[in-house]
Parts: structure tokens; sequence; C-alpha cells
């Protein structure tokens, strides 16, 4: 929260309960728990540097843009409390699925996004699936989930949805019953400001691209306090004294 410093990429605060069991997290423990093995190999790194960095490969790796990445954050090294430590988040930081507008902006007004830096991180959503086992939606949003594209957007304006009928958590479903929408997913056609984004990007991905980089790069730095720079654990690897990667 950039009014009270508080949450944010910094401590590596999400490998401790209560955050790593907040209803937003579901399923992320697989993937912390996968990238065990990169830890044990750097231990240099800190796991949030790591949470980040996995993050920005992925998003490289998987056909989208390059995500500059700097290191300098700390882990903290035990669980604790946002009253305690600051790097800490309480429940109710991320956007709920089931929410409209004005609760999307709350969120992310609240750490200082505007309405196209929103837009432009849901685009995300080209990525994966829901999994019922773990968050209770079901199913892929895009035809190409380990694809980054522009395609989540193209499929919000171009195809019919409709909520699904089936005895988990409201969801929306295209036409061929096999894509799925979150209902905030619905909040970016349904708002004029947002949906003007949405046409934007559906219509043009090298921007999104672009604008992605930006806005992520923004998010995962939030209230990091990096550290001069100075030589750092991938120096040998990058061949010199970088900021960012």
């Amino acid at each position: 929260c950039r009014h009270t410093s508080t949450g944010g990429s910094n401590g590596g605060t999400i490998r401790f309960k209560p955050e790593k069991s907040h209803g937003a997290n579901a399923g992320l423990q697989i993937a912390m728990e996968w990238l065990e093995k990169f830890k044990k190999k750097y231990p240099g790194i800190s796991y949030a540097d790591l949470y980040v960095l996995a993050g920005c490969v992925a998003v490289e790796s998987l056909g989208g843009p390059h995500i500059p990445f700097r290191p300098g954050r700390s882990d903290v090294p035990a669980p604790s409390t946002p009253n305690l430590d600051k790097r800490f988040s309480p429940d109710g930081r991320l956007p709920d699925a089931d929410k409209g507008p004005q609760h999307i902006r709350d969120i992310f007004y609240r750490m200082g996004f505007n309405d196209q830096e929103i837009v432009a991180l849901v685009g995300a959503h080209a990525l994966g699936r829901g999994h019922s086992s773990n968050s209770g939606y079901d199913g892929p949003w895009t035809r190409s989930p380990t694809t980054f594209s522009n395609e989540f957007y193209k499929l919000l304006l171009e195809e019919k949805w409709t909520k699904k009928k089936w005895k988990g958590p409201e969801q929306f479903e295209d036409s061929s019953k096999t894509l799925m929408m979150l209902p905030a997913d619905m909040a970016f056609i349904e708002d004029p400001a947002f949906r003007k984004w949405v046409q934007i990007y559906a219509n043009d991905q090298a921007l999104f691209f672009k604008d992605f980089q930006t806005a992520f790069v923004k998010l995962t730095e939030l209230g990091v306090h990096f550290p001069e720079p100075k030589k750092s654990w991938f120096s040998w690897l990058s061949g010199g004294d970088k900021t960012h990667v």
C-alpha cells in the first residue's frame, strides 16, 4: 500500500502463514515448492528476489516482453504481522474474483496504479487457468494458456460470455463452453474507462507488451528500498554491475 508502505514483494513473506493461505494466493504454494531447487542451488538469492525473478522469466519465456529485474529485496526470517513488520500483507490486498469495477479500483488505486495500468496488468490472464481444487474456479481464459499474448482482451470483446451453469462459484463461459472469465474479468468490458484500454490492447499487442512491462516492474518494486548498486549474486552471470537485467 502506497499510503502505509506495507506489503509488496519485499520480504518473501508469502512463504509463511497466514499470508500463503490467503484466498488470492491459492495454488501459489505449488510454484514456491517448485522454486526450492533453485534456492538450494543459488542460496545467495533471497526468496523475495527469486519469486519476482521467476515471474519475469516466465513472462518472457512464454512469449511476452523482457521484464527488467532489479535484485535487492530482503527476506523476513520468521512469520510476523503487518503491525510488527511492514513487509507483511494483511488479507484483502488483492482483488476478489467476484467483484466489480469499484472494488478493482479500490485495490489498485491504493497501490498507485491508474486505469490504464490496471488493464495492462490483467492482460496476464492470457496465461494459466483456474483450478477448482485451488480457487474454486475452473478452466483457461484463452485457447493458448501457455502463451503470453493479447488474446485475453480479444476474447473479452469478441466472444459472447454467459453465466456457467454449475455448482461452483459464478463464472462465465464462451460459446464453446471451454473458456472462462471471472466476474472481475467481465468488469473490464462493462466499465467504459476500462473497456477503452481493453479495446486498445486488443488491437495493439506491441503496446500491450510495452505497457505491461512498465506496470509489472512497478508492481514488483513497490515498497522496496533497494541498496546502492554493488556486486550482486548474479554479477558473474551478467558480466558486471547492473541495476536491472
